[in-house]
């Protein structure tokens, strides 16, 4: 009874009253304190208008602007091979060697006779000169020069064809050793060690990373519109960043089939992990000029809140207090998403919402 009556006097006396009203008060300014620098480092941004436009999406394919097949002029069998799907090389690299003996022993031989031939030559006129000096003397006649002469020219000529065989010959001992055209990247190789290569077979293909492209079949409709490449977005497949190309080429002729246009577009040449045959999709506008679209209201798509059925942005208002408003969304642009309705154009959002739900 004594500890009851005690506690009641105790708190009831005016000085523990003003103790706990002073500390309420100092809790509630620390809170304050706090959420005032909440909102201050609040980071917010527009809801911004800007033109729509309707897009839609196809599938293209990325491509190599030069790409070679690398075949053989003559026959032999494979005796070296020193590269493999996916190397580097450079310029001028050998790439595939084929048995060349007998085509570098009818070079020799062809480079034989053609010493031969210019000994031959030599000889001739020598002769020739000797003719015209006796001539000069009167001590032949001019058949004998003139007989002189043509085996001189004869001689010469002999030699020029000679010549002419043995560069042939070795020019067809070029023929043995494939070189890599320009710096590339090995896409396949068809061949393996003593195989026999024969004219017009596949050997290997080479490309160059440094220009690649998306090429898509799109419809008409798409043709029609006056489009930029910032208009354009691709995404590759395995990558979530959309990017837009450098360059667009629609091609003149029209599938009669399936009344499409071929349309290319440059991808920049700073992409690393982009090959040959990549699957690519591409979002194109379609159905009118995007100077003329229907205006949309856009958000950064890391200011939406997903919490089970609700959609929602935080606005924040003049106060700097940031409100949960329920929001309708529509197509994903890029790193903006399209708002339907609950926002106007010009009211800021919380950019970061983890932030704002902290604000009190």
């Amino acid at each position: 009874m004594f500890s009851s009556f005690f506690r009641s006097r105790l708190f009831s006396s005016p000085l523990v009253a003003a103790l706990l009203a002073a500390s309420s008060l100092s809790v509630f300014a620390a809170d304050a304190t706090m959420n005032a620098a909440l909102e201050a480092a609040l980071t917010t941004v527009p809801v911004t208008l800007a033109h729509h436009m309707e897009r839609a999406s196809f599938d293209g394919v990325v491509e190599a602007v030069r790409q070679t097949v690398m075949a053989t002029q003559v026959q032999g069998a494979v005796v070296a091979l020193p590269v493999q799907a996916g190397d580097k090389v450079r310029a001028g690299q050998v790439l595939v060697r084929l048995d060349a003996r007998a085509a570098e022993q009818a070079a020799t031989a062809g480079a034989a006779q053609a010493q031969a031939a210019q000994a031959t030559r030599d000889a001739a006129a020598r002769e020739y000169e000797r003719q015209q000096q006796l001539f000069s003397k009167h001590y032949i006649s001019q058949a004998a020069l003139d007989r002189a002469e043509a085996q001189y020219k004869a001689a010469q000529a002999q030699t020029s064809a000679q010549l002419a065989s043995a560069d042939a010959a070795r020019t067809q001992s070029g023929f043995y050793v494939i070189q890599a055209p320009y710096d590339g990247v090995v896409a396949n190789v068809n061949v393996t060690l003593g195989d026999m290569a024969m004219p017009g077979r596949l050997l290997l293909t080479v490309y160059d990373p440094a220009a690649l492209r998306v090429r898509v079949m799109a419809p008409e409709s798409a043709a029609s519109v006056a489009m930029m490449p910032r208009d354009v977005a691709i995404r590759l497949a395995g990558e979530s960043a959309m990017l837009q190309p450098t360059k667009l080429q629609w091609l003149p002729a029209t599938d009669p089939d399936t009344h499409t246009r071929e349309l290319r577009l440059m991808l920049p040449t700073e992409l690393t992990g982009v090959r040959p045959g990549q699957f690519a999709r591409i979002e194109l506008p379609i159905g009118g000029n995007s100077e003329a679209s229907n205006q949309r209201l856009y958000v950064p798509t890391s200011a939406v809140v997903r919490r089970a059925e609700l959609t929602a942005v935080y606005v924040v208002g003049q106060d700097g207090k940031p409100l949960l408003r329920q929001v309708r969304l529509g197509a994903v642009v890029g790193d903006q998403v399209t708002v339907l309705t609950g926002v106007d154009a010009g009211e800021r959002v919380a950019l970061d919402p983890q932030a704002a739900a902290r604000v009190r």
